[in-house]
């Protein structure tokens, strides 16, 4: 995978990303729309394919990029498809900070160093290039507005970001709303992008692990969520005066 393309964990991060403060909306959510913009892109790399609400892979071959890599080495460890809905619901301590970094290395974000409350170190970044920005968000706008299926990167990017809450940061107030509906409409035009949104969703709102089965005895259904609310299972703390990263 040649790195002319961003990944849609870097373009969902991006979205997140405030200009104004230098922190990540949604940040408890969004590591798990990162998790779950990993299998997207590599199911458009042809890496893994969709089994049912299961993961499997199809080519174990690098893509080239190290964190896709990383994942789709566990995935092919695991040895049988996988569950969508257990593979974002594992930890995923870290995986923002990772890619945070990734982008600074690319150079499209900068760190900003600070300090919160005149005490802890913080870290927070902007973009160095807002027109990469501008770009992502011009496409979720036209595909928002026209209402021309959008190719699958773009609609797998609008489920993921329906998924984490990116609603309400990029539309907000009352004026957003049928955005924000358009916005959650667009799941429907990628089957990969909208099998992985519905598990975000699934992890957030803590639906059971187990699939549910027809009252016909038929196959088993995967449950989905409706809509974007829910909590996160908080995550241990570790170390009380470790350097802040603000997201």
């Amino acid at each position: 995978m040649g790195r002319s393309r961003r990944t849609i964990p870097e373009e969902l991060l991006l979205l997140a990303l405030d200009p104004a403060t230098g922190t990540t909306a949604q940040p408890q959510s969004l590591d798990l729309g990162l998790a779950g913009a990993q299998l997207v892109e590599l199911a458009l790399a042809g890496r893994i394919a969709p089994d049912g609400d299961r993961i499997a892979v199809v080519t174990p071959r690098p893509t080239g990029d190290p964190t896709l890599d990383c994942a789709l080495e566990l995935l092919r460890r695991r040895g049988a498809p996988v569950r969508a809905v257990h593979w974002i619901g594992g930890p995923r301590l870290g995986l923002r900070q990772t890619y945070l970094s990734h982008l600074e290395r690319c150079g499209m974000v900068q760190a900003v160093a600070g300090q919160m409350c005149g005490v802890l170190p913080t870290t927070r970044y902007q973009a160095t290039d807002t027109a990469i920005s501008r770009e992502i968000r011009a496409r979720l706008d036209s595909a928002i507005r026209t209402g021309v299926p959008p190719d699958p990167r773009t609609a797998a990017l609008a489920a993921l970001a329906h998924a984490v809450g990116l609603g309400k940061h990029l539309y907000p107030g009352n004026e957003g709303r049928s955005s924000r509906s358009r916005l959650r409409d667009l799941i429907r035009h990628d089957p990969m992008g909208g099998l992985v949104a519905h598990a975000v969703m699934d992890v957030q709102n803590g639906v059971a692990a187990q699939p549910r089965r027809s009252p016909a005895g038929g196959r088993p259904q995967q449950v989905r969520a409706t809509t974007d609310g829910g909590r996160v299972p908080s995550q241990p703390r570790r170390g009380s005066m470790a350097r802040v990263v603000a997201h």
